[in-house]
């Protein structure tokens, strides 16, 4: 039920969970900027900014849905313009093993198309977990290509403690005792809660400084390699399978003199992220080559 304590435990601990993040991707882009305007880093969170409607942080994929995130790194953004966005980076709690798989699936259901999306940017992906993820769930998250800090369930019980606060519960927990939870953690102050956070930072910090470690090198990266490789040669068309294979198999390649037919552009980074887009035209690959170089500040 959408008003019952339980559900509202897991609403404080999760935006708990996103105040504690703020400030370390603040840091983060603060110390980028330093580099210079062409390295500034701007951080887009939930909240009003002139550059977009509302106060939902919204993004649209590549098939037109829009997805709310938790926070969006962009390069060149301020607070009146929207940058190129070089990292999607969410955070999210659960409780229940039963749930992580589910969760993990909807993080990567929304922050992969979108990153698809800006493909040429070579966007960041990554999540901030804490409470009870399985060992599948992240794995899952990782082989799609994403970072993962988990701060587990125990760390976030142990960091309550200091304040006395005992926030363990599981499914046999009644509903009296979550409203007792939900209620002495409303009642601490700003002191107490920063007591909880530094408690909390300071248990998970290898996780943490694994996780800016490889956003750093993302968005850090610098052009390795382009290879352009001009496209010449006519369509060939067939009917079956089998007259394709017996084709291949007397194929002793086309003549060079034949025409242009396209231009495909490889880009492979230094942190290892590539990039393959295809062209017609002379002016759209200048015009990629302008936009990547934008993209990582150079």
């Amino acid at each position: 039920m959408a008003n019952s304590p339980s559900h509202r435990l897991g609403q404080i601990i999760g935006d708990f969970l996103e105040e504690l993040v703020l400030p370390l991707l603040e840091d983060f882009c603060h110390r980028h900027s330093q580099n210079g305007p062409e390295k500034a880093l701007y951080l887009d969170k939930k909240g009003r900014r002139s550059s977009r409607p509302g106060q939902k942080l919204t993004w649209f994929d590549k098939y037109g849905n829009a997805h709310d995130l938790d926070f969006v790194i962009e390069r060149g953004g301020t607070p009146d313009k929207i940058g190129h966005p070089v990292a999607f980076i969410e955070a999210a709690w659960r409780r229940y093993t039963k749930h992580s798989r589910n969760k993990a699936q909807e993080i990567q259901g929304a922050v992969i198309p979108i990153a698809e999306k800006y493909a040429w940017d070579a966007p960041f992906m990554g999540a901030f977990l804490a409470g009870v993820f399985t060992e599948p769930a992240i794995e899952q998250m990782k082989s799609a290509g994403f970072s993962v800090s988990l701060f587990p369930y125990d760390t976030i019980v142990e960091a309550f403690s200091t304040v006395d606060v005992d926030v363990s519960f599981d499914e046999q927990t009644e509903d009296t005792r979550f409203a007792n939870i939900v209620a002495e953690i409303e009642a601490l102050g700003a002191k107490e809660l920063g007591i909880v956070k530094d408690r909390l930072l300071s248990l998970n910090e290898s996780q943490i400084h694994g996780f800016l470690t490889a956003l750093d090198k993302a968005l850090g990266k610098r052009i390795d390699r382009l290879y352009l490789i001009p496209l010449h040669g006519r369509t060939y068309e067939f009917r079956t399978t089998d007259e394709l294979a017996s084709f291949l198999h007397e194929y002793k390649g086309d003549d060079a003199s034949l025409p242009l037919v396209k231009y495909e552009v490889f880009v492979k980074y230094t942190n290892g992220s590539e990039i393959r887009s295809q062209f017609h035209e002379k002016e759209e690959i200048c015009a990629f080559l302008e936009y990547i170089s934008k993209s990582i500040g150079s």
